[in-house]
């Protein structure tokens, strides 16, 4: 850092300075509530990184946030599409998408009902929403309309009941709750794991999804070390970037797998390569030559040979 400072900030201080002692109203306001007056003054006025490094690590741990809120407003997005172009769910877990929209659902409720500021909880709701579509979407493709008409009232029946009313759910129940969407946005992850592990393939499910979580989950570990002193939170994070990775192993390991969704056609156009079960160009050359022959057979003809006959 002191050779940042000397290096970068020093010689830029001239020409810095003045722009971030006079950004806009909202813009500073907003860098003042992330990071702090102290923090503020230091980094931003007197573009200083040195004498508070304690205010570097607060203000990298806030951009993380601050980035994985923005990423999950589409995090989930391309696997949206890529269920609508395909109308298929292949490959994708109802029972996964399940447990994590009530892991969500509670832990927004949570943050809600406690007043804590959007930008510590903000993803919960971005994603919960997407959740919801993409569940929907594998139960209406799996041929289960009705069902996925009942899940949409089911998830407004409980936002209303956590979220909207004061009285149908306590206090002391939304805190044990809470305590329980830990576990639940764990678990959430095993049975997408299962069904791929099962169908040897990921089917319908979108990669930029999974490694948008597994970078997400590791960010979180981050920003939990840097602004929260709560071991059970901590564990959480730890715990779900675990099985994300082994999400993101899996997607790896059968990315050129038949029942990949847009990969096996890839296989198999290109030359040199079979997919499994698959003939290649030789054998399906051999193929035809012996239907030919067995037809010139039938038909009384001699079948033709190109290396004629051997002479004693």
């Amino acid at each position: 850092m002191d050779k940042v400072q000397e290096l970068v900030l020093n010689p830029l201080k001239p020409y810095l300075g003045p722009i971030t002692a006079n950004l806009p109203g909202p813009i500073n306001d907003f860098a003042v509530g992330l990071l702090g007056d102290p923090c503020h003054s230091a980094l931003l006025l007197d573009l200083d990184v040195v004498s508070h490094p304690e205010c570097v690590s607060l203000a990298i741990s806030k951009a993380l946030g601050v980035g994985i809120i923005a990423a999950s407003a589409i995090v989930k997005v391309p696997q949206i599409i890529k269920l609508v172009q395909s109308k298929s769910a292949e490959g994708l877990s109802f029972t996964s998408y399940l447990l994590e929209t009530a892991s969500f659902v509670i832990t927004l409720a949570y943050n809600v009902r406690n007043g804590f500021p959007f930008s510590t909880y903000g993803e919960t709701s971005l994603i919960a929403i997407q959740d919801v579509v993409i569940s929907v979407l594998i139960l209406v493709y799996s041929g289960k309309t009705a069902q996925a008409g009942a899940f949409v009232a089911a998830v407004g029946s409980v936002v209303y009941a956590l979220i909207v009313s004061d009285t149908l759910v306590s206090t002391q129940q939304m805190t044990s709750l809470q305590a329980f969407a830990g576990a639940l946005g764990i678990s959430s992850k095993l049975p997408q794991i299962l069904t791929i592990w099962r169908t040897g393939g990921t089917g319908q499910l979108s990669a930029f999804a999974v490694f948008n979580y597994l970078f997400g989950s590791l960010s979180r570990i981050f920003t939990t070390l840097q602004e929260v002193d709560d071991k059970l939170i901590l564990y959480g994070f730890v715990a779900g970037f675990a099985l994300n990775a082994v999400l993101a192993a899996q997607v790896l390991y059968y990315w050129n797998s038949p029942t990949t969704a847009g990969h096996g056609k890839e296989v198999d156009t290109k030359p040199g390569l079979q997919g499994v079960g698959q003939k290649g160009n030789a054998a399906y050359a051999t193929d035809e030559a012996l239907k030919k022959g067995a037809h010139a057979v039938t038909s009384g003809a001699r079948p033709s040979s190109s290396s004629g006959r051997r002479r004693g």
